[in-house]
């Protein structure tokens, strides 16, 4: 039942009160205790008597579509939306609840249909506290921050809400109980719902899954173009941090592909060089896929990037199978220096058949060149998109966006290149100029391949700033900004380790969330943490830590395996302990950089070293 209970206000104070308790507990498919019950009895009290004189709608136990949390009551009057969590007989007003309900009002603002745009105001009933004077005050657009009340002004609170909020168009309250829920998923979920052939639309939320269908849409028209004219084309897809770059990739990759294997069918595939993203999804999707032979089609559609260049070094007179290739993270393709390092040390394995010519030829390439000329090789037509993430720290031998506009200008001037009008961005180019890096290439701006709006902006818009402040040591903007995220996001700092995994589990248990997800993440640096029982050098398996249930224990949730960095790779849990080591400590007033050696700490100098360190911790 998505309601234990809905009638209008009127009908709600006329209705017996034990006809109510008897509707409520009909519909209860969870047979709740006597408790239970007791609490329903009290908020059906409260509730006759604050609404006396209030018109609108009630609702009892409404459960969030697809995430399965239930609210306690939902009044919804003169358009505005009142969440109500009720904590029967608490004398003391919790801020875990202060969360649960602010979470709510959130959840429905961003991703229920009928809620967005709509004024919402969560409200925690805490029915033995002291009475609290009421204080409007607003958290995020059109959402209230949270307002404390025993019940007993719960009356007032409404009908000042009323008063202070402009006229509001009335909502129906079956149209509301009914409405379309997105919630902004996992990258996980995400491509779960796509491989069943699920729309961006039917995933994500508002604004960013139109932003997410103009680009893929985007795409998908250089595509028609180039399949229809015989064209090699080359599009780069860029965007804001969490704005979806790679679930516009898989989108792609999934409309586009053809598993027949057939050179001859269209055929697309997804690569990337995050192998636990790589292990992860493919994972899954084996687990849900309802295709026949799922583990071919899924391992055909996912690939490790690195093993599709070798396949094109082991196959140089062979065109791809595949006319559509969809690069993650592009921007990391090895330079030529990396890459013939690399070549020339597996020569037994990767070259040995490759003609002299032919190996000097490759030996020259940059990966991002490799990978068009594998490509071209196409007799008919291809297209390859590229993921490109902006702002973000270039490796040792990783050649950025640029080398690609170098290996399209030096050797692939009859491809077509696609790229957005943000392109010119420092983050993207660098200090060069625009006219140089295009010079001498067949391009088009469209500007739809920017994804400008964050998928999980929505929550986390100040956490990135609070730990760059954090880290930067900028006191005062930090402490201005955890004072906006504490409200959503808690933070518990401990020495003790099992204090650490209550607060996660608990913080899991109250988040009403039955499939939240919590454990252990620490720089793969912090080796000295292995004293205290966080061993990072006891390596985890993706797979298993992010996907398997809490019975088993390589999960994430027996908390005994550690995932770094190297793990994660953006992939995400909903509670998480951190593990600080020494090696980034707060001395004198400013952080230090250290490195274990043996029974001593040194102090890094290096001010490379030392960025990278800094980086480690803050990719967290």
């Amino acid at each position: 039942m998505t309601t234990y209970y809905e009638n209008s206000i009127s009908d709600f104070i006329k209705q017996n009160e034990d006809e109510i308790l008897g509707i409520i507990t009909k519909n209860d498919e969870f047979d709740s205790t006597f408790l239970q019950k007791q609490a329903w009895q009290k908020q059906i009290s409260i509730l006759k008597e604050a609404l006396k004189n209030i018109s609108g709608d009630i609702i009892f136990e409404y459960t969030v579509p697809r995430i399965g949390r239930r609210i306690d009551n939902v009044i919804i009057t003169e358009g505005v939306i009142f969440i109500l969590e009720f904590k029967v007989g608490e004398k003391l007003y919790n801020s875990a609840a202060e969360v649960q309900v602010r979470n709510y009002a959130l959840d429905l603002s961003y991703f229920h249909k009928e809620s967005h745009k709509r004024i919402i105001v969560p409200i925690l009933i805490s029915t033995g506290a002291e009475t609290k004077s009421i204080e409007l005050k607003q958290y995020k657009h059109n959402i209230y921050d949270v307002i404390r009340s025993n019940g007993s002004n719960l009356s007032e609170i409404i009908k000042k809400t009323v008063n202070v909020s402009k006229k509001q168009n009335d909502i129906d309250i079956y149209n509301w109980i009914n409405s379309e829920y997105r919630p902004t998923p996992t990258i996980i979920e995400a491509a779960q719902e796509l491989f069943e052939k699920h729309t961006v639309k039917e995933i994500a939320q508002n604004e960013a899954a139109e932003n997410l269908t103009k680009t893929s849409q985007a795409v998908q028209n250089i595509i028609d173009y180039s399949k229809k004219n015989n064209k090699k084309s080359i599009c780069f897809i860029t965007g804001v941090p969490g704005a979806g770059k790679t679930l516009a990739g898989l989108k792609i990759a999934i409309e586009n592909q053809d598993s027949s294997g057939s050179i001859y069918s269209d055929y697309a595939c997804f690569l990337s060089g995050n192998y636990p993203l790589v292990k992860v999804l493919q994972k899954a999707l084996i687990k849900n896929a309802k295709v026949k032979d799922p583990d071919k089609a899924v391992n055909d559609f996912i690939q490790i990037v690195h093993l599709f260049r070798d396949q094109s070094l082991n196959d140089i007179n062979e065109q791809p199978t595949e006319n559509i290739v969809v690069f993650d993270e592009a921007q990391r393709a090895w330079n030529n220096q990396k890459l013939a390092d690399f070549l020339q040390k597996r020569k037994s394995r990767v070259l040995n058949n490759i003609p002299k010519e032919k190996l000097e030829s490759f030996l020259s390439m940059s990966e991002s060149e490799l990978f068009i000329e594998y490509m071209d090789r196409r007799k008919d037509w291809a297209v390859i998109v590229c993921l490109v993430g902006g702002g973000q720290d270039i490796n040792d031998g990783e050649a950025g966006i640029e080398e690609w506009f170098n290996s399209i200008k030096k050797s692939f001037k009859n491809w077509d290149v696609y790229i957005s009008n943000k392109i010119t961005d420092k983050e993207y180019i660098g200090d060069n100029s625009l006219s140089y890096i295009l010079s001498g290439m067949n391009y088009k701006i469209v500007n739809d391949l920017h994804l400008s709006i964050s998928l999980r902006s929505f929550r986390n818009e100040n956490v990135s700033s609070f730990i760059h402040h954090l880290l930067e040591n900028n006191k005062d903007e930090a402490k201005k900004l955890y004072e906006e995220i504490k409200k959503v996001y808690p933070i518990c700092m401990t020495r003790d380790l099992a204090t650490a995994k209550n607060w996660v589990k608990n913080r899991a248990n109250e988040s009403g969330n039955i499939n939240s997800r919590y454990g252990i993440i620490a720089s793969s640096k912090a080796k000295r943490l292995r004293a205290d029982g966080i061993w990072v050098q006891c390596k985890c398996t993706p797979e298993k830590w992010f996907l398997n249930d809490c019975n088993d224990i390589q999960s994430s949730y027996y908390m005994e395996e550690i995932a770094t960095e190297f793990d994660v790779q953006g992939l995400e849990i909903d509670w998480v302990i951190v593990g600080w080591d020494a090696d980034y400590r707060y001395e004198n007033g400013q952080f230090n950089y250290y490195k274990p050696n043996g029974s001593r700490w040194n102090k890094i100098k290096d001010k490379i070293d030392c960025r990278y360190l800094k980086m480690h911790i803050e990719f967290y």
